[in-house]
């Protein structure tokens, strides 16, 4: 008889056990990688764009813009890209609503007084992004000079941007409009365009600031588009008649053409997103705030 079958057999017992663990172990291991799987599916899928650019518009609920004959560039990235259709801003008047999306407070802001430049020292999107090494800027329609911290001048107004009240934002990243850069590749990870007073449909129409929006950026979304890179439109606040709604709009190639989503959202959500999509701190309210789903491509 081979020399094997002299080989003793363990107990029937002992057997059993060593069959449930292994058979407990594979089951384990099983269904650690199904709660992975599951996991990983189920987790918000928020990309990465090598570029993003903000724009902040003016004093208009989402029904005087979404849907409107005299909005049809604003209408026709919608179309192309994502439709919040449940976008609010936070409070009124306009100047804390920027500071809501800029640092997820309102940084005791409570009206559209010029600030003292750098009277903060809070957490904020721009402060996040150079901490970790990423690249932010703002143009600004009307700015005076680059870097300049007026409080008015023309139809320029300080009201509207809200990086120049944080000490740990260096001034030399504001720029004019006119710096936004022509080779795209070149903007940084995260910009904010501010139009003027007119622009922003603030003292001029829907039409106008529609026009604008077409006139200086529609280059840019279009190469967003094939560039990984991605175009934000949203308002400040509502008129003050529709609950605070307003439009919010996603354009590029991260985002999935003709997508709605009517999930709420608010100025510390979009904040919130743009942090997640770099890696970085969630300022303020941000941190119990959600990020925006459901209308990215995989």
């Amino acid at each position: 008889m081979p020399a094997a079958a002299n080989l003793p057999h363990p107990p029937r017992r002992a057997r059993r056990r060593h069959s449930v663990a292994l058979a407990t172990a594979f089951g384990l291991a099983a269904t650690s990688l199904g709660l992975w799987a599951s996991d990983s599916a189920a987790a918000p899928a928020v990309p990465t764009p090598d570029h993003v650019v903000v724009v902040v518009f003016e004093n208009h609920a989402y029904n005087q813009v979404m849907g409107s004959s005299s909005a049809p560039y604003t209408n026709s990235l919608a179309s192309g890209g994502a439709n919040l259709t449940a976008s609010y801003a936070e409070t009124h008047p306009s100047q804390p609503n920027y500071y809501a999306l800029f640092s997820g407070d309102t940084q005791g802001v409570t009206d559209d007084s010029c600030v003292d430049p750098g009277f903060s020292d809070e957490p904020n999107l721009a402060s996040e992004l150079i901490a970790a090494g990423k690249t932010w800027a703002s143009y600004n329609e009307g700015l005076p000079s680059e870097g300049s911290t007026a409080c008015k001048s023309g139809k320029y107004a300080q009201k509207h941007n809200p990086w120049f009240g944080f000490d740990n934002v260096p001034t030399d990243t504001a720029h004019t409009l006119g710096a936004f850069p022509r080779d795209y590749a070149s903007l940084p990870t995260v910009s904010f365009v501010v139009p003027d007073l007119c622009n922003d449909m603030h003292d001029c129409s829907v039409r106008t600031g529609d026009t604008w929006l077409k006139n200086n950026l529609q280059g840019y979304a279009d190469w967003a588009k094939s560039h990984n890179s991605l175009l934000l439109i949203t308002f400040d606040e509502d008129n003050r008649l529709s609950g605070n709604r307003i439009p919010t709009v996603l354009y590029g190639q991260p985002v999935m053409a003709g997508g709605t989503s009517g999930t709420t959202y608010n100025h510390y959500d979009v904040l919130r997103t743009l942090e997640t999509m770099y890696g970085l701190p969630h300022a303020g309210n941000a941190a119990s705030a959600k990020d925006i789903t459901g209308i990215w491509n995989s």
